[in-house]
């Protein structure tokens, strides 16, 4: 196999090796069947057990309750942005507050907006986005139809610790960058979701987590697709579901029971993996400048500048040199970014920490 190096993309991004080696295993002929999981029908035994077992896993993961439905959908966060008020502001008559803590619930305001009347309920653009808001900060509509919340911003790499009280508003989430990477009490959710290729999976598998009675209030002459409704009383398969990628997600939710021992014993991985780099950053003496304040640090997430764009075009050129890949920031803010998902080894992240040091001397 060809070396491998260490890759800190954003998305899509580095995936468990084991579960690769699995999926390479078996990718021409899956045993007892004899044919790629890519040929299965998706109506067929052999894949409704492959997508059952991701679902059953999924669920044990992250302790799903009954009152809410799991489903497999396609389109990414970009198709949530629309779908969320398409069934559940649409037509009711109420207001839906964001809270815009970075670039993505950005965006998911501008789709929001052409559905029905909106809210924000904070805004952190004065500061670019280097910060979460405190409870008494946010301006929070009465009877909304939601709350609308990104639990880590990639681009900008803050991650809430807690979830905001919203009382009995449903509370909605975009979780695609921290799915799965620590303990999440899915009861104070009314809908999560989650584009796979962060934690989960590759491209192209979209989760959705939503409480069952949210999903009654749809309007029925909606575009078929569009409707929640519809997934969930056909089992995620109202459409042909992209079978691929839902049996590499369950290989990651069996990577994370087997081989990383559950969600509780990931997270603390994942901290201290943070740590690691933002031990450098804080020691640095202003040669690395965090941009998130330290009580709102993202742990998948890690960016920083350096003193000029000079610098960290050599930065970047010369990490990547050493096996050190896909670290430059996203375009829009420019600097560096090191995600750190599940799936990037504490080798790696040891890795960039000596680099870091080195350049810096």
């Amino acid at each position: 196999m060809p070396e491998r190096v260490f890759n800190f993309s954003a998305g899509p991004a580095v995936m468990p090796l084991p579960v690769l080696e699995e999926a390479q295993r078996d990718l021409v002929a899956l045993p007892g069947v004899g044919s790629s999981v890519m040929e299965l029908s998706h109506r067929g035994k052999p894949y409704m057990a492959i997508h059952a077992d991701a679902k059953a896993r999924l669920v044990s993961l992250l302790n799903i309750p009954d009152t809410h439905d799991v489903l497999f959908l396609q389109g990414g966060s970009r198709l949530q942005f629309s779908m969320i008020p398409i069934n559940l502001l649409k037509g009711t008559g109420k207001t839906a507050d964001y809270i815009l803590t970075g670039s993505w619930g950005k965006k998911a305001l501008e789709e929001a907006v052409k559905e029905g009347q909106t809210n924000v309920a904070w805004d952190g653009k004065p500061t670019n986005y280097n910060c979460l808001p405190k409870q008494a900060d946010l301006k929070l509509t009465p009877d909304a139809a939601y709350v609308h919340m990104t639990s880590n911003e990639t681009i900008q790499g803050v991650q809430f610790q807690a979830e905001p009280e919203v009382g009995n508003v449903p509370l909605v989430s975009d979780l695609s960058s921290d799915f799965m990477s620590r303990p999440v009490d899915v009861s104070k959710y009314g809908l999560i979701y989650a584009c796979a290729q962060k934690n989960a999976g590759p491209a192209g598998v979209t989760v959705v987590i939503i409480r069952k009675d949210l999903m009654e209030q749809a309007s029925s002459d909606l575009p078929g697709y569009l409707v929640y409704r519809n997934h969930a009383e056909n089992d995620s398969m109202w459409n042909t579901p992209p079978t691929f990628g839902i049996y590499l997600l369950g290989l990651v939710c069996k990577w994370l029971q087997e081989d990383m021992g559950g969600l509780e014993k990931i997270q603390k991985q994942n901290e201290a993996k943070a740590k690691i780099l933002y031990d450098v950053i804080d020691q640095s003496n202003g040669f690395y400048i965090g941009h998130a304040l330290p009580e709102d640090r993202s742990m998948m997430n890690v960016t920083f500048k350096l003193g000029d764009e000079e610098s960290e075009k050599r930065f970047l050129a010369e990490a990547g040199e050493v096996g050190l890949t896909q670290l430059g920031g996203h375009r829009s803010v420019g600097g560096v970014r090191a995600s750190i998902y599940n799936a990037m080894p504490v080798e790696g992240v040891e890795k960039l920490r000596d680099f870091m040091l080195k350049f810096m001397k």
